[in-house]
C-alpha cells in the first residue's frame, strides 16, 4: 500500500480551492487507485493560505470525496501550516501505520524545497514525488518562484529545524 500525500496551498476565505490546489487534487485522481492507495491530506490554517473556519486538509479531503473517493481511503489530516509541518505531522501520523512507500503531490515550482524537506524527516521512508504543472497561474507563477528562491537559501544557511 502506498501513501498519496497531497500537499496543501491557498484557498478562499470562504473555503473555495485556488487553482494550485486544484491541479495537485486532479493529480491524485489521476493516480489514485483504491486497491493500491491511501490518501494523506494537509493543510491547517494560516493567514497566507486559508483564514475560513474550516481546514485546508478538509477541503482537500471533501473535493476528493465529492468525485468518487472513499471516505475510507483516507489516513487522519495533517493540520499544518507551512512545508515543514506538512513533513512533520505527516511523520507523526505515518508512524502509527505500516505504510513505508510515500508518493508525495506538490507543485513543479514547490518540487525542490519538498524533496529538501521531506528527505530529511522522513528519512525512514520510500518517497516518490508527483510534481504538477499550473498553466492556469502562468501571471502569478513568478512571485511563487521567488518565493521558493528565498525559501531555499534560508534552509540551506540555517538548517531545517523542527
Amino acid at each position: 500500500m502506498e501513501i498519496i500525500v497531497v500537499l496543501g496551498s491557498p484557498n478562499f476565505p470562504d473555503g473555495t480551492l485556488g487553482p494550485i490546489a486544484l491541479d495537485r487534487l486532479l493529480g491524485c485522481l489521476s493516480i489514485f487507485d483504491p486497491t493500491q492507495h491511501k490518501i494523506l491530506c494537509t493543510g491547517g490554517f494560516g493567514a497566507h493560505f486559508n483564514t475560513s473556519p474550516i481546514a485546508h486538509a478538509n477541503y482537500l479531503k471533501n473535493y476528493l470525496i465529492e468525485h468518487g473517493v472513499s471516505s475510507t481511503a483516507f489516513l487522519p489530516l495533517a493540520l499544518s501550516s507551512n512545508t515543514v509541518e506538512d513533513a512533520v505531522m505527516s511523520l507523526s501520523i505515518l508512524k502509527n501505520h505500516e505504510y513505508k512507500d510515500l508518493l508525495i503531490i506538490t507543485s513543479e515550482y514547490h518540487l525542490a524545497r519538498v524533496k529538501f524537506i521531506f528527505t530529511q524527516i522522513l528519512k525512514d521512508f520510500y518517497l516518490n514525488y508527483k510534481a504538477v504543472t499550473h498553466h492556469s497561474i502562468d501571471d502569478l507563477l513568478e512571485p511563487l518562484l521567488q518565493h521558493e528562491k528565498l525559501a531555499m537559501e534560508q534552509l540551506l544557511s540555517n538548517g531545517l529545524y523542527y
